[in-house]
């Protein structure tokens, strides 16, 4: 028995649970994964949880917002994390300490991989500073990105990330909201880590005017998978990436950390939309 959690505030829409379950038996293992709400624990407190799990059993948990980058305090960080990095949601329960992994940041690039093969990010502009932006712009600098271009409503949090990647030697910038037009039109390509798009919050992020000169577009939100604004990236020429790519390998990261396990990702593509074809369209 592989015993797995996900610990976050208000988790109930997350999928982590249907594909850790999957990739389980896929590995011949039975898996059982837990939502963690901290919106249904009485007095929640971190590190309990953290300690509960780790005496009743669990191999790890996953960890989301809002609580990555305290995790991050917590925990030894695995090797491949870096440095600078302050924010984890894999958390693995060993004899000799808790172990702590950014899959995001990994799985980003994972996707990225698959989805535009060698071609290298250059320019890229992102809206969104938050924990999933932390991570996919760990992800541009690991690409080896020319430029990581920072816009945030929150302009304190994304010039916060910006000194973060410059002392990690990263060429980054934060671009101010009169310069956000022009940042848009000149970008090799364009990411979204804002909640604009989600199902509860619909709607683009960029001016479907602005778009068509860039190489391609990646959206973190995945429910819909097809946004309005990938939808607009598509129709002018650029290549897109999903949300979904990005839930389905930073969760096939964050599973071969559990388990020691490794996956074959394309049977695991295969045997998740088998199993949950409306996980196309979110």
């Amino acid at each position: 028995m592989l015993k797995l959690g996900l610990i976050g505030k208000g988790i109930s829409r997350s999928q982590s649970a249907r594909l850790h379950v999957l990739l389980g038996r896929m590995c011949g293992m039975d898996v059982t994964y837990d939502y963690l709400d901290s919106d249904q624990i009485a007095d929640f407190d971190l590190i309990k949880q953290l300690t509960k799990c780790a005496d009743t059993g669990y191999a790890g948990v996953n960890v989301t917002h809002p609580y990555k980058t305290s995790a991050r305090k917590l925990i030894t960080p695995r090797k491949r994390l870096p440095s600078a990095l302050g924010s984890v949601n894999t958390v693995v329960f060993r004899e000799d300490g808790w172990r702590g992994d950014n899959t995001d940041f990994v799985g980003f690039m994972r996707g990225y991989r698959q989805q535009f093969s060698d071609a290298k990010p250059g320019t890229v502009l992102q809206l969104g500073a938050g924990g999933v932006g932390l991570a996919t712009a760990f992800g541009l600098r690991g690409l080896g990105a020319d430029k990581i271009l920072i816009h945030d409503k929150d302009a304190e949090r994304g010039k916060e990330l910006v000194a973060t990647l410059v002392a990690a030697d990263a060429d980054a910038a934060f671009i101010e909201e009169h310069d956000l037009a022009d940042a848009v039109r000149s970008a090799d390509g364009l990411i979204n880590c804002t909640p604009v798009g989600m199902n509860q919050y619909p709607g683009s992020p960029f001016d479907a005017n602005l778009l068509g000169g860039q190489k391609w577009a990646f959206d973190a939100v995945y429910t819909p998978v097809e946004t309005a604004f990938l939808r607009s990236a598509a129709k002018s020429g650029v290549e897109v990436m999903t949300g979904f790519e990005l839930f389905f390998f930073q969760g096939i990261e964050a599973f071969e950390v559990f388990s020691g396990a490794e996956i074959d990702a394309d049977a695991a593509r295969e045997g998740y939309f088998n199993a949950y074809p409306e996980a196309l369209t979110g």
